[in-house]
């Protein structure tokens, strides 16, 4: 029997210090993640940062947080909601870090009698931080207590013709009717050295910013490459030209180079330089989350204007919209296909 398991990033269950410390936790001990060897990055996370960030984090998630609860997983479960009404198979949501967790979504699967999951990593591009990091603790849990699923992994699909359609169409109906002279694409960071790390050739990545634009089997796994894509699929299908876009990187951690250029300095840059009315879209997240509503839309506006623009317009994430709902859908029902195809011959 199929099913589906999507899989978001995740959230602390309240917005209360103690609970943020516990998600900030399991999510900056992921060695994919803080990629440092255990010893550093223990002394590093529970040290250092466990001891300050939880009540800073915390400040932060209560300015987003809904009467739900958290956006994210609201959010989420809506598309998984939206979705299960559309497609045959079962469909479970889990996240990577926090609740519901990954264990409990494939148990939810595994009790129904599923023995094929179509892992849907809620994450246009890929990123060990991200992808990656969801597909080894799937695996690992399969080993240790589902030994009888098994997985197959949806494709990043930052390039798929569908997803730019529908992430293109939602900046356009998001920006009808209002003015703008600049449109930022912003994703979130990584270090650079995890680009060197998922570079499978050993030798494309560069960050010469140059390699991103030529063909290379890296390009698989370059999350950098897969950003810059999405952004070029995007502008050719809104027609926009190359002086009314730029790509960007926010929410950097620590003293190590992470991708440039970074958001809020290209914010702050050109509101400086005169720029009055921009536009801001956050195409590495599926969800709208702690890093778009606060990072983005209360601390980047918020800058924008201190600095001389007069109005940055936020747009939203694709969330649940229905026409993401139909290609979710979609894709599901093909695969379901496919496996049923395969069986049968």
């Amino acid at each position: 029997m199929k099913g589906v398991l999507l899989v978001n990033l995740g959230s602390p269950d309240t917005p209360e210090p103690k609970d943020v410390k516990v998600y900030l936790e399991e999510f900056l001990m992921d060695p994919r993640v803080v990629d440092l060897p255990k010893p550093l990055r223990t002394l590093l996370v529970k040290g250092i940062i466990l001891n300050t960030r939880p009540k800073r984090s915390a400040k932060a998630y209560k300015k987003i947080w809904w009467k739900e609860g958290s956006p994210l997983i609201v959010l989420s479960e809506r598309l998984q909601a939206a979705v299960q009404k559309m497609v045959s198979v079962p469909v479970a949501l889990g996240m990577r870090y926090g609740n519901p967790s990954l264990h409990h979504g494939i148990k939810i699967l595994a009790d129904q009698g599923v023995d094929e999951i179509l892992l849907i990593p809620l994450y246009p591009q890929f990123a060990m931080a991200t992808t990656e990091t969801i597909v080894v603790l799937a695996e690992a849990l399969r080993d240790k207590h589902f030994p009888q699923v098994n997985f197959t992994v949806l494709p990043s699909f930052y390039n798929h013709k569908d997803y730019v359609r529908v992430l293109s169409d939602s900046i356009q109906e998001s920006l009808q009717g209002k003015s703008w002279e600049h449109l930022i694409f912003s994703y979130h960071g990584v270090p650079e050295r995890h680009i060197r790390k998922s570079d499978i050739t050993k030798s494309h990545c560069k960050m010469d910013g140059k390699c991103c634009s030529t063909p290379s089997p890296a390009h698989q796994f370059c999350y950098r490459h897969q950003c810059v894509a999405t952004t070029e699929a995007v502008a050719e299908y809104l027609e926009l030209k190359p002086e009314q876009y730029t790509t960007t990187f926010q929410s950097r951690l620590g003293l190590d180079p992470w991708l440039q250029p970074y958001t809020d300095k290209t914010v702050a840059k050109m509101a400086k330089q005169g720029t009055k009315k921009m536009a801001i879209v956050t195409p590495a997240f599926v969800s709208d989350c702690l890093e778009t509503l606060e990072e983005i839309g209360m601390e980047a506006v918020e800058d924008f204007e201190e600095k001389g623009g007069e109005h940055l317009h936020v747009i939203p994430c694709i969330n649940d919209r229905s026409d993401w709902v139909k290609v979710l859908s979609r894709w599901i029902d093909q695969w379901a296909l496919q496996e049923k195809e395969t069986a049968d011959a």
